[in-house]
């Protein structure tokens, strides 16, 4: 007898599976909700430091860095959440049966984590830029409207090490409730450690992320070799170690 060959379907793209794992980010009740209210964060901090800033003070850097402070707060959570509730969803079953090499799942996720981060922060530009105007319109500032180059650039990549930190959390914990909470308490507690007993403080320096991702939010600090050296240490402990132990337990944890 003659073999018949069979065609098998293509595999989708990298970009098509990023283009469903973003609409899984976007296109549930939930999500939605969560990604509105880290527009709606945005805009009323602007509107306080509107009003609460000296007028002599009130800068486009000052209002972006209001309008970020949602993004920078809540997304990684939903960067948690995108890779969680395929978990505590049950299904993480038809994604890998669809694509059964999960590598391209935890890349799909994190490139659709990193396009949501860069859309969130055109929309915080925009948010900024709407407070300046404000301003004007309410004699509040005689800034000027541009934004440092710079601060746009250092800002994106503090965002996108922020949101992918989340989706790390999200692959190594995989429990929203715990990954949430770790996310937060753990940063959180090792900088007071930090600052409060001498012994950890240079270390400190190094490991809290952040000390080291501040200068890079700030207009004017000079970012030096150590700066970036001090950024990459803490982001090798808070966003690779966590990144590669998620994805060593996605590969290898069974399905039911």
């Amino acid at each position: 007898m003659t073999a018949v060959a069979v065609d098998r379907p293509a595999a989708p793209s990298l970009l098509t599976l990023t283009a469903v794992e973003l609409r899984k980010m976007t296109d549930t009740r939930a999500g939605r909700w969560l990604l509105t209210f880290v527009v709606l964060v945005g805009v009323a901090l602007v509107g306080v430091v509107l009003f609460a800033v000296p007028r002599a003070e009130l800068t486009m850097a000052e209002l972006f860095g209001a309008a970020t402070s949602g993004v920078f707060v809540l997304l990684p959570v939903v960067g948690v959440l995108s890779v969680t509730s395929e978990w505590s969803q049950r299904t993480v079953l038809s994604t890998f049966t669809l694509v059964p090499r999960r590598e391209r799942v935890v890349a799909a996720k994190l490139a659709a984590a990193s396009v949501l981060t860069a859309a969130f922060w055109a929309v915080s530009a925009l948010v900024a830029w709407a407070g300046r105007a404000l301003a004007e319109a309410l004699d509040r500032t005689d800034a000027g409207w541009t934004l440092p180059p710079r601060l746009l650039a250092t800002t994106l990549l503090v965002m996108l090490l922020g949101t992918l930190g989340g989706v790390a959390f999200g692959m190594l914990f995989q429990n929203p409730p715990l990954a949430i909470v770790l996310l937060f308490v753990l940063p959180i507690a090792w900088g007071i450690l930090g600052e409060t007993v001498s012994a950890l403080n240079d270390a400190a320096g190094w490991l809290d992320a952040g000390r080291t991702g501040a200068p890079f939010l700030e207009p004017g600090a000079r970012l030096t070799g150590e700066v970036w050296a001090r950024l990459a240490v803490s982001q090798a402990v808070w966003l690779g170690l966590p990144l590669v132990l998620g994805h060593l337990r996605v590969m290898r944890r069974e399905v039911k």
